[in-house]
């Protein structure tokens, strides 16, 4: 008989930790959360100090049951959910369930799942901490009053099966307001006037940059630049200043729950649910042949930049064997701890240093190798040296006109020859040295040329400058992002355009019936000093039902005034435009679980679907008949095809445009880029300059 019982919350996790533990253990897992709030009710007694009432989850009861036969047998129980607040307030709840004491030595946590971490774990437990379970239960119950008190409220004046939480109303109003700015923006012209400057076998770019005794000018008209080009006299230039420097630079911290999500989404292409289905992977364990499972990652909800000195030794042994000592730190910088960061455990990085991603190719599928290297990467450039660059400007002058030209070059690549992170809007630092050049030099400025310029406006979200933004704010924690995101494009508020969120009708009506009756809910400030509060309340600085009670005050109040001044607003099903073949009714648009599609308007008695064709006003290139609309790979990829398939077989990748190329007549694309898209032709050279 095993003498004691540990109940962690995965069966994959309770295999490893069992076989590295040994015989006096029995590993179980409890799959989550054993109690919660009634999924039928409030379940929270407000009048009685926001009471909970919990009751065992539908399904859960023969795992339940399971335990407690286990617990009856053990001598001793250890509860080692996951290590934060969601972790303690599982790890409360089976104790409840279990008749465990919560005073007892009965809580056990590790952030990684490795044979040393968890044997050292086992020799430190604790009582549960009631203020971290205080801070979820708060969270719990402040999101049951905003969603079971708003939802409902939503369905009878707009539309059944809408919901609103705070956090994911305040996503949505940031997409909403962000396409406001754009639409409401003016763009404004200017200019700029570049040319490729030849010094002896060298040519380097250079621009313009002011005249002579004023500071860097403007150029916002055609007119403004004639005035310059007045002023020159010949393409003939004399260097009049060089400046040559040395710049260092720091390597980025290694990853939080939010920068894995953003960096995820630019290197590789991943939505923030998928990175952190793959990170739990990672961090539960992963079969490695002879080794067995081995957890490769640290736990991945954190908020702190910490990394502990047995890991950053580690880190500092490889990179002297892999790279040499001068790619070590000179010494180890302090990360500075994120404002609002629990810091209840380390950052995100490899169990291991020395378990590269190239020795682990047989046993990760190619996505949580991509991940996983993504991980080892920045953890291992974040112990490493400042990568140093050489730069140089030069001003160059022609009359009264002044031209400058700057490169840079670099001199030791430090954490570079590893890592660089990228980056929403710049473009990732290479090389571009500017000739030796010297005060006096004579240069040969051809093909300048103006170029005519508008502003653009601010660029709508991405997933990754959602969570960005999100964080900066200090609104929701590293569980929250990628549900949230989630549940706003379930739920048919947002959609994604090109990677980008835009705002649909429903949100938009959603979004302005909250914003009238419910504004703290939609109020940035206010929503991050809730999360504040519930800090606080982990902290142990202020009760629980002192956060709630000074909430719901005025939300009572919000809450009756819509009841009785909100207006039914009524959402029509779009017309489609034409007939179902069906019956003859008129085709509508309707949102489903996975999207608009066209219905019969005679539903249920006509029970016709079928998805929307959407066209993009483009006649077929190739049989000049058809019209080309969008299609979905089996892997859902959008592409573009004719509409005759399969008389007509043209198919693109890129979306062609309703113009031809200049050059050799053949159609235009709109190729996508990592930072924008770009007009090309894909039978020639032909390309437009980039958009953002």
């Amino acid at each position: 008989m095993s003498e004691y019982l540990v109940i962690v919350e995965s069966p994959a996790k309770a295999k490893t930790i069992e076989r590295y533990l040994g015989n006096k253990y029995k590993v179980k897992a409890s799959m989550g959360h054993v109690r919660d709030l009634p999924r039928s009710q409030m379940g929270v007694e407000v009048e009685k100090s926001f009471e909970p009432k919990y009751i065992t989850i539908r399904g859960k009861g023969p795992v339940l049951k399971e335990l407690k036969t286990a617990a009856k047998k053990a001598k001793k129980i250890f509860l080692a959910a996951d290590p934060d607040r969601e972790g303690e307030a599982i790890a409360w709840h089976l104790a409840h369930s279990l008749d465990v004491d919560i005073h007892s030595d009965c809580r056990v946590v590790f952030n990684e799942i490795t044979k040393d971490a968890i044997k050292e774990s086992f020799k430190h437990p604790r009582p549960i901490n009631m203020d971290l379970v205080d801070a979820q239960q708060a969270r719990r119950i402040l999101d049951r009053l905003v969603g079971y008190n708003i939802s409902p409220l939503l369905w009878k004046k707009i539309k059944k099966g809408l919901s609103a939480g705070r956090v994911q109303s305040v996503s949505v109003r940031l997409i909403i307001d962000r396409e406001k700015e754009i639409q409401a923006f003016i763009p404004e012209e200017y200019w700029t006037i570049e040319g490729e400057a030849v010094k002896g076998k060298s040519q380097f770019r250079a621009a313009f940059h002011s005249i002579l005794g004023k500071e860097k000018i403007e150029l916002h008209s055609e007119e403004d630049v004639q005035n310059v080009l007045k002023q020159m006299e010949g393409n003939q230039f004399t260097v009049t200043a060089v400046t040559k420097k040395e710049r260092k630079r720091n390597p980025a911290p290694p990853f939080i729950t939010s920068t894995l999500q953003q960096e995820a989404a630019r290197k590789l292409n991943f939505r923030a649910k998928k990175t952190m289905m793959l990170a739990q992977q990672l961090y539960e364990g992963i079969e490695l042949g002879k080794e067995g499972t081995v957890g490769l990652i640290t736990y991945m909800r954190t908020d702190s930049t910490r990394i502990s000195d047995v890991a950053q030794g580690e880190a500092a042994k490889y990179i002297q064997d892999e790279y040499g000592e001068q790619y070590l730190k000179e010494e180890q910088r302090k990360e500075k701890k994120q404002s609002g960061a629990q810091d209840a455990h380390e950052a995100i990085r490899p169990t291991s240093t020395f378990r590269d991603p190239n020795s682990l190719k047989e046993f990760l599928s190619r996505d949580q190798l991509r991940l996983y290297k993504l991980i080892w990467e920045r953890f291992l450039a974040s112990q490493m040296a400042q990568a140093v660059m050489d730069t140089m400007s030069v001003d160059l002058q022609n009359g009264n006109v002044i031209f400058r030209a700057t490169g840079s070059k670099i001199k030791f690549p430090g954490f570079m020859k590893v890592y660089v992170e990228g980056s929403d809007d710049q473009v990732e630092e290479r090389d571009n040295m500017l000739p030796d050049l010297k005060v006096g030099d004579e240069v040969f400025q051809k093909d300048i040329e103006p170029k005519q310029h508008f502003t653009q406006p601010p660029p709508r979200y991405t997933e990754a400058r959602l969570v960005k933004t999100l964080e900066e704010l200090g609104i929701g924690r590293p569980s929250t992002y990628a549900p949230t995101l989630d549940t706003i494009q379930k739920r048919g508020y947002v959609a994604l355009d090109n990677k980008r969120f835009i705002p649909t009708e429903l949100g938009e009506i959603i979004n302005e019936a909250i914003q009238e009756f419910f504004p703290d809910i939609l109020d940035v400030e206010f929503t991050a000093r809730m999360e504040k509060g519930l800090d606080y309340i982990e902290d142990g600085k202020i009760r629980w039902v002192e956060i709630i009670d000074e909430f719901y005050k005025d939300f009572k109040v919000d809450l009756e005034k819509a009841e009785k001044e909100m207006e039914s607003v009524e959402i029509k099903d779009e017309p489609a435009g034409e007939d179902c073949e069906n019956c003859g009714s008129p085709m509508v648009f309707k949102m489903g679980r996975y999207g608009k599609f066209m219905a019969c308007s005679n539903f249920p008695d006509c029970r016709n679907t079928k998805p929307i064709v959407k066209e993009i006003g483009v006649t077929c290139p190739n049989c000049k008949e058809g019209n080309i609309i969008e299609r979905k790979s089996k892997k859902k990829r959008l592409f573009y095809g004719c509409d005759r398939f399969p008389e007509c077989d043209f198919i693109s990748w890129d979306k062609p445009l309703p113009r031809n190329c200049p050059k050799c007549e053949t159609y235009l694309v709109e190729k996508k880029l990592k930072k924008g898209v770009q007009v090309q032709c894909p039978n020639c050279d032909y390309k437009e300059e980039q958009q953002s």
